[in-house]
């Protein structure tokens, strides 16, 4: 237990007060530059500001506990003792930077302040001290730049519009062109933006500035990008940052200096090679903010032989010591080499595998562990589609591969215009390109199918973001020209404007106009491995929601153990299955429904067929018809016109039947079981089909295994009705066919009433299968259609720690299936000596943490659509390696 009054460690000179298990206390940042301070790593020395002091100042109502202060003068002079400079000091000025740091990395939350304890005076004597007064100068500006927009909320572009006039006036393109009077000018310039803009002169006392940062740093953390990052990342439960200074080495003192950001193993593909990119005569930021386009890392070989030799022996230190793929983040001061970071790199999901497997083999980790490092919200990355190596598009231009993957999607140039168009337009793929990303587009990023720039490299915002979210990413593609005033983009000699179909290529950084088709992925190699290791672990099955051949197939290849949902409801849309319907649905007797359902049963009977051909051996869970009958119907005048035309009826004949069968509240209407009570013609059709197949498949020499589901269940007595009905046609078909066939007939639970009442429910049922959409739904009193009106706000504001549909409200929700599975199984254990099967089919079913809440409940399986079966998979690998944590009930 750490001392409660230490708020402050330092590190540097070979040791540190901290290490790298105090992530919580030290944030991720500082945690790691103590382990290396310790490993005999090169680090410049510093010290942490602890997580408790952030969590202390928004407890304080934004004031720092007393002893800070005090501890922070100490670890600034136990850091002027070890550089052998003082901080404020003309004659040997100190320079430091200061850093966020969380104990979740959270890529670009605040920028980076460097340069520090610069001044008018402190200028000068740096100048003179290395006979460089360009560097000097250009670090002033530098200070003054990042000190205004991070710690007094300065706009950065108010700062790039004078240095950009400046180049433009002396006719030069990169800043480095720019001479030490050029650079003196540009101080000057700055200094005015910032006092233009804060009301005060920049402040020339070194102490002003740090404190300035460090509030700046602990204001971030309740900052809106910092805020929107954790939402979409769904962080919680962190105290705060830390806060990271330590002193400023120098990567921009010429051409023996330079910095770099560079990942142990590629974050692309989990290739054991080096990769990342470094810039020569540079600042950290200029690699990470992607305003220049660096080299790849394997150059400096050229350029610093001895600096790459000593970086790739690093590289295999940090591994072997941390025994995980790192990030590091290293500058070259007058060729010596320091680190300045290190942390587990962010990695694509096909990296992620590629990595957990081959380090197994290189004996680092067990499988157990390989499992836990893959994010099964990861394996996204591999079943992203491809482009088609028969597509005949050709790219108009190439830049920097970042994130695998392809996407297409209208052009949005800016982060405001992504929300604008997904909130219109929700179903519409969009592909933001700007000439760089900030921490202020995350949430344009976050609803983007894919991202381009036009600078930046491999660890670039953009990169690294777009990587961790699964995103397709090109960057560095430095012949596009973006202009927002008119916008347009210029690609070399082509012109796209916003709301213009663009494709990227991830994964080879190939960018083409219009829309590219793509191809489907498979499971084999790494990701196949992993599949077996978890496969071995779990006692979950996983099954598939799918209604179709094609989809069942699909799910098959991705490893479902069966169908646990097939809507047949879907299967009634095609253009001579929806004019059946209809006739059935307008029909003014029983006679003229059932010959309307004796015109569509051929096409149910088939479907079927195709299905269980495709699960042959496998469960196929099959849902009677869920939706209320208006879903089939147009509700305007000229759809309904339409409609009689083809039924050769009249227009008000239709007008009649859906002004009948509206309802106020469809969703708690004449729906699900209430249909084939109604209308028990209905049933027999949908059960006549299904044995049908069944028994048609059977002759086939497959094994089939039917398992008829009768939707929204609140009383046993409807579950008798149906359920006496469906038995009656099945045993009426076998005897008429002479083949008998095993089925089971159970419910769905998807109302509040029928989990309070398993156990007289389970007497009947075969099975239960929890519908957890409709359930979450009407345990919140929330429809699902509707909630966005208010769920954005109930997420900012914390009503609610997610969206209830997305992940399973443990609390709540949670407790009805609970007793939803104990009551039925008891009560169906008891009446008949059998196991109630029991499993989840709604959305939830291929969350990760609502798999691990189905695991922890006891349910024999979990289905989800097919894509997402390799996640549950693995989902259900990790509950068994989490045994023994409970589940969280602060939902």
């Amino acid at each position: 237990m750490s001392d409660p009054q230490k708020f402050v460690y330092s590190f540097g000179g070979g040791k540190a007060d901290g290490k790298a298990e105090m992530k919580t206390l030290l944030g991720g940042k500082g945690a790691n530059l103590a382990e290396m301070s310790v490993l005999g790593i090169p680090v410049p020395p510093g010290f942490t500001i602890t997580t408790e002091v952030c969590a202390k100042y928004y407890e304080e109502g934004k004031k720092l506990p007393e002893a800070v202060k005090p501890q922070v003068q100490a670890a600034i002079a136990e850091m002027e003792k070890l550089v052998g400079a003082k901080l404020g000091d003309p004659t040997n000025p100190l320079l430091v930077s200061v850093r966020s740091g969380a104990a979740l990395s959270m890529p670009g939350m605040m920028n980076t302040i460097l340069n520090l304890g610069l001044s008018d005076a402190v200028v000068e004597g740096m100048a003179k001290k290395t006979g460089n007064p360009r560097f000097a100068y250009d670090g002033y500006r530098r200070l003054i730049d990042m000190f205004g927009s991070t710690a007094m909320g300065v706009d950065h572009e108010h700062f790039e519009h004078e240095l950009e006039a400046l180049k433009q006036a002396k006719g030069v393109k990169n800043d480095t062109d720019l001479s030490a009077d050029d650079l003196k000018v540009l101080v000057e310039k700055y200094k005015a933006v910032y006092k233009a803009h804060t009301g005060t002169d920049f402040p020339q006392d070194p102490i002003e500035q740090l404190w300035a940062s460090i509030m700046a740093v602990f204001n971030s953390w309740m900052g809106k990008k910092a805020v929107e990052y954790r939402r979409i990342e769904r962080i919680s439960g962190l105290k705060g940052t830390a806060v990271n200074v330590q002193a400023m080495v120098f990567g921009n003192m010429g051409s023996n200096s330079g910095t770099g950001v560079a990942f142990t193993r590629d974050p692309n593909t989990g290739a054991d090679e080096f990769y990342g990119d470094y810039l020569i005569n540079a600042q950290g930021e200029d690699v990470v903010a992607g305003i220049r386009t660096p080299e790849p890392i394997a150059q400096l070989d050229q350029e610093m032989p001895k600096v790459y030799e000593q970086l790739l022996g690093i590289r295999k230190t940090l591994e072997s010591h941390y025994k995980e793929m790192q990030d590091i983040e290293f500058t070259v001061q007058d060729g010596t080499l320091y680190m300045l970071q290190t942390r587990s790199g962010k990695r694509t999901g096909s990296a992620a595998v590629r990595i957990a497997v081959e380090m197994v083999a290189e004996g680092l980790i067990d499988q157990k562990t390989a499992l836990q490092r893959v994010n099964p919200e990861s394996l996204n990355h591999l079943l992203l589609p491809q482009l088609d190596p028969k597509a005949k598009d050709k790219p108009v231009a190439q830049g920097i591969a970042a994130s695998p993957g392809a996407a297409s999607g209208k052009v949005v140039l800016s982060a405001e215009a992504a929300v604008a168009h997904a909130e219109a337009h929700p179903d519409v793929k969009i592909l933001l390109v700007r000439k760089e990303t900030s921490p202020e587009d995350v949430a344009g990023m976050h609803l983007a199918a894919g991202i381009l720039t036009s600078t930046g490299g491999k660890a670039s915002h953009a990169a690294v973001v777009a990587r961790g979210w699964g995103k397709p990413c090109v960057v560095g593609c430095e012949v596009v020209r973006i202009d927002e005033k008119t916008g347009t983009v210029r690609i070399g000699e082509h012109t796209v404007k916003a709301g213009d179909y663009l494709t990227i290529n991830g994964t080879t950084g190939d960018v083409m106009i219009g829309q590219v088709a793509t191809v489907a992925p498979s499971i084999s190699g790494h990701f196949a491995t992993l599949m077996e290791w978890a496969d071995k672990i779990r006692t979950l099955k996983v099954r598939t929601n799918a209604d179709t051949p094609i989809d069942s197939a699909k799910a098959r290849e991705f490893g479902a153990e069966g169908i646990g949902l097939c809507r047949t409801e879907h299967m009634f849309f095609g253009d001579q299955r929806i004019t059946a319907m209809r006739k059935m649905i307008v029909a003014d007797d029983v006679e003229g429904r059932k010959a309307a359902l004796a015109e569509l049963e051929p096409f149910q009977k088939a479907d079927f067929v195709g299905i269980f051909e495709a699960m042959d051996g496998l469960p196929v869970t099959i849902r009677l018809l869920d939706p209320p009958l208006h879903e089939f119907l147009p509700h305007d005048d000229k759809g309904q016109a339409e409609v009689a035309k083809q039924l050769g009826v009249t227009s008000q004949k239709v007008k009649d039947r859906v002004e009948q069968l509206h309802e106020f509240n469809p969703m708690l209407g004449f729906r699900g079981c209430r249909l084939p009570i109604v209308y028990p013609e209905i049933g027999d059709m949908q059960v006549r089909a299904i044995i049908e197949a069944a028994i048609e498949v059977k002759k086939q020499g497959k094994s089939v295994l039917p398992e008829i589901m009768i939707p929204l269940v609140g009383t046993i007595e409807e579950l008798v009705f149906v359920k006496t009905r469906a038995v009656a046609v099945a045993e009426e078909v076998m005897k008429d066919k002479g083949t008998k066939v095993d089925y089971l007939i159970g419910t769905m639970i998807e109302v509040p009433r029928a989990a309070l009442t398993a156990d007289k429910i389970a007497e009947e049922a075969e099975f239960f299968s929890f519908g957890t959409n409709d359930l979450t739904q009407m345990t919140f009193g929330f429809s699902r259609d509707d909630i966005k009106g208010f769920m954005p706000t109930y997420l900012r504001e914390k009503i609610l720690p997610v969206d209830p549909f997305q992940t399973l409200d443990a609390n709540g929700v949670g407790q009805l299936i609970e007793i939803g599975v104990a009551k039925g199984r008891k009560a169906r254990k008891e009446k008949t000596g059998e196991h109630l099967k029991v499993g989840i089919c709604g959305e939830h079913g291929g969350d990760p943490e609502s798999v691990a809440f189905c695991h922890v409940v006891g349910m024999d399986y979990v289905s989800c659509s097919p894509y997402r079966v390799p996640i549950a998979r693995l989902a259900a690998a990790q509950a068994v390696l989490a045994e023994g944590k409970t589940i969280s009930r602060d939902r």
